[in-house]
């Protein structure tokens, strides 16, 4: 890395991703600039549209123009959340980044309190959430069973309430942005690089408008996505079911031979019936499994990049990055190096 610079206070870059979130920006933009300036911090916003349909761009240029402070990032179309963190992650251009919602979910108030725990040594800061009254149960119930089952299969530790709402020292940002994923699982690629880390707690206030952007179908897909990211265990699961399944069978088959020696008929169709259904069960899942991987494999293959940029509020051949070769992390400077 090149000689950081020692002539100025930190920088922290706050990354948040948008989805038809017009009516928030503001709100958020003016929440942002009170906690940060009254906690004299330098800092910078960077709102990515991940292909709105809304109004989100036209107020994200216009607060652009207003405080250079702020860089907007238009994808040119809708690639996720993930995506649109990433894309945030690239333009950044501080020693730090925060990564958070824009729906105000996760409080502007808790940055300083996350920026000084990373100036005290942690370069990872991650929250745990405690959801508003108008979450329902049902997510609440599947939040947390995923997590249990997110850290059992493939031993990256991830508490309950684990979100997008954390700080991460710019040499994270850095080992994140040089990985090739086929698909990106924020939360356990940051668990994965093993840096040490810290957790504080909030509590969600409720979304201040619109709908919220993961339905059912996403959640599930997230949540796919993230295991068959980070482990092996479900296709080990697999080939135990299918052993145990193949090993009924056999004894089976051993017993109908046995009855058909002493010429005794054996009765039972229903149970054969039963077992056939058992076994093309397992066939399927073990199909699905193998087929999730594959297109894992098939995605990273081909090298797509996570998603493309279609607009930025800089001017013209102004480059922005926050890329290594640029400068060391704050937390670097104050701290002995690390290992992931």
């Amino acid at each position: 890395m090149s000689p950081a610079r020692a002539d100025r206070p930190p920088l922290i870059s706050v990354v948040a991703p948008c989805h038809n979130e017009e009516p928030n920006l503001e709100p958020l933009y003016w929440a942002l600039s009170s906690a940060l300036r009254s906690a004299q911090w330098t800092y910078e916003l960077v709102l990515v549209d991940d292909g709105s349909t809304d109004g989100t761009w036209p107020v994200i240029t216009r607060i652009a123009q207003s405080d250079s402070r702020v860089h907007g990032v238009r994808l040119a179309r809708s690639f996720g959340q993930q995506a649109a963190i990433l894309a945030g992650l690239k333009q950044a251009r501080g020693d730090a980044a925060v990564t958070m919602d824009a729906d105000l979910q996760h409080p502007p108030a808790l940055i300083p309190v996350m920026a000084r725990h990373w100036l005290a040594g942690k370069p990872v800061v991650l929250t745990r959430r405690s959801d508003s009254a108008d979450v329902g149960r049902f997510k609440r119930l599947t939040s947390v069973l995923f997590y249990r089952i997110f850290s059992g299969l493939t031993g990256v530790p991830m508490p309950a309430g684990t979100g997008e709402f954390r700080l991460i020292d710019r040499r994270v940002v850095d080992y994140l942005l040089e990985l090739r994923e086929g698909e990106y699982f924020l939360r356990g690629l940051i668990g994965w690089t093993g840096f040490p880390s810290i957790t504080v707690p909030f509590h969600a206030a409720p979304r201040l408008a619109g709908q919220t952007k993961y339905s059912l179908r996403k959640m599930l897909r997230l949540a796919v996505s993230g295991v068959t990211a980070f482990s092996l265990t479900p296709l080990r699961i697999g080939t135990v079911l299918g052993l145990a399944t193949a090993g009924l069978a056999l004894l089976e088959l051993g017993y109908i031979l046995l009855q058909v020696t002493r010429g005794h008929t054996v009765p039972g169709w229903a149970s054969d019936v039963g077992v056939t259904t058992l076994l093309f069960a397992v066939q399927f899942i073990l199909l699905g499994l193998i087929g999730e991987y594959l297109g894992r494999v098939y995605l990273a293959a081909k090298s797509r990049p996570p998603f493309l940029i279609e607009a930025t509020t800089e001017a013209s051949g102004q480059r922005r990055s926050g890329s290594s070769d640029r400068r060391k992390s704050r937390w670097e400077r104050r701290r002995r190096p690390m290992s992931p």
